[in-house]
């Protein structure tokens, strides 16, 4: 259910610092919460979710800023003093008592009379639909039959809030699905706020009411699933909301953008000459024959995945992720085109170029057939070889050249151009220029079919064959399997 106009909870300049001149694990936190919402915290592990998730139950304390409930500040409230109960992962059940004496636990601190505890009790039990299991020993109850005793002993003592951190965590696959609809379900009949933690997006597309997308202790956006998947603030959230194709590009003309080697019609309606990322999902990209497309590629990989085929393509050096519900054979040239309403287009403040770099069985990276000066071992931390050769990461999985890619970095700034052809890692032709003031932004289209931003002093002319010089200490690299 939505929740209605009235705020419940509001948080106001929340920072938490664990140790004194270390980095804040939340920093500047601002978000209300409406009675009523289903409102998820969603990031990845270390973000500051749980953090401050514990701060709103009173676990812990904020180092700045105010917790207002209602209206007043409950900074410095106790748990025990706030309307607000909690679920963790690991539930947190009594082993030694059954299931009745499990949610009757904090109504018995409470000494109430036990004629009261015993309609509660029931009351709940038939919330969570464990009618008749008051008898039962903790350890005969199922992962999910445990999860719904921890969110029955919430409920029984009424509260406001509900908190829950990451309860589906230690069900598995087929039993956490079943339960994020039981929950949904439980949310909409109880009607009472539920805030949730978890790192799984579909988790939070699924359940939330409004996602809070968190990194780094910060908010990185704040909407509705809707919005979070199909209106992404940033390349964060558009990377690490379900699956997506970024591309660097710029705007050529009017709704029109350039990237993936291609110029696409778009429906944002962002000023020429601006670099953009261009965000593609892959349930978005359509597969033509290579005539039809507007860039088209090989098809390097298939894999079933039950409802539909994921497929990457490589056009260029430009690796495009394709869900479909057909699919093309590996090694087969195709077209690929996206409709103008699924390009969502995101003006980016730091413009960056990103290639992938192949590995050898030696586990050097070379591009375009040269050889970089580094190795996977370089760019792993922790990575080690075994005595048989095998080169494996910090936790020991094994790092497959053939299936392993590894994606590099670099500035406009940091390329030179040159018309020395055979000095540039990769060469191509100026389709692009605009003059920044102080410097050209050239638009370059590698014989790869991919296209290089770079930042220059001197004009050179449209259509000019260039190398590019790309030097090893001004890239950085990151693992892609």
């Amino acid at each position: 259910m939505a929740g209605s106009s009235e705020k419940i909870i509001e948080l106001k300049n929340i920072t938490k610092i664990y140790e004194e001149g270390g980095d804040p694990a939340v920093s500047d936190f601002n978000l209300y919460v409406r009675k009523g919402e289903f409102v998820t915290f969603l990031g990845p592990s270390g973000c500051g979710k749980t953090t401050t998730l514990r701060m709103i139950g009173g676990f812990e304390l904020p180092t700045e800023g105010e917790i207002l409930l209602n209206g007043k500040n409950i900074s410095n409230l106790p748990p025990y003093k706030r309307p607000i109960n909690t679920v963790f992962q690991r539930y947190a059940l009594f082993p030694h008592m059954n299931i009745y004496e499990n949610i009757a636990f904090g109504l018995r601190q409470k000494k109430l009379p036990g004629d009261v505890i015993s309609k509660k009790v029931k009351h709940v039990l038939e919330l969570v639909d464990l009618e008749g299991f008051e008898g039962r020993s903790v350890h005969t109850l199922s992962g999910g039959q445990q999860q719904r005793v921890a969110i029955a002993r919430a409920l029984v003592n009424e509260p406001e809030i509900l908190l829950l951190d990451e309860p589906l965590g230690a069900l598995d696959l087929k039993m956490r699905k079943e339960m994020q609809l039981e929950l949904k379900e439980m949310h909409e009949r109880l009607g009472i706020t539920f805030i949730y933690v978890t790192h799984d997006q579909e988790e939070a597309l699924t359940m939330s009411d409004i996602i809070v997308v968190m990194s780094d202790g910060r908010i990185q956006q704040i909407g509705t699933p809707e919005d979070i998947y199909n209106e992404p603030k940033n390349v964060f959230v558009a990377d690490f909301i379900g699956d997506s194709n970024l591309f660097n590009g710029i705007m050529t003309d009017h709704l029109k953008a350039r990237f993936c080697g291609g110029d696409f019609d778009c429906v944002d309606d962002v000023e020429k000459g601006t670099y953009i990322t261009a965000v593609v999902r892959p349930e978005d990209v359509i597969i033509t024959k290579p005539e039809e497309g507007t860039v088209k590629g090989e098809v390097t990989s298939v894999i079933f995945k039950g409802i539909h085929y994921e497929i990457t393509v490589l056009s260029g050096k430009n690796e495009v992720v394709i869900q479909s519900v057909t699919s093309p054979k590996v090694g087969e040239t195709v077209g690929l085109k996206v409709d103008p309403d699924n390009i969502h287009i995101m003006v980016t403040g730091n413009v960056t170029n990103y290639f992938m770099a192949d590995i050898r069985p030696d586990f050097k990276l070379t591009y375009n057939g040269t050889l970089l000066d580094t190795s996977v071992r370089k760019i792993i931390p922790g990575s080690s070889r075994l005595p048989d050769g095998t080169l494996v990461d910090s936790v020991g999985d094994v790092i497959d050249p053939k299936r392993t890619r590894i994606m590099v970095e670099i500035h406009p700034q940091d390329i030179r151009m040159t018309d020395q052809i055979e000095e540039g890692l990769v060469d191509g032709h100026i389709s692009h220029l605009v003059y920044k003031g102080d410097h050209y932004s050239y638009v370059v289209h590698s014989e790869l079919g991919q296209d290089f931003i770079v930042a220059d002093e001197y004009l050179w002319n449209m259509g000019d064959h260039v190398g590019l010089i790309m030097p090893i200490d001004k890239m950085s690299f990151s693992l892609k399997k």
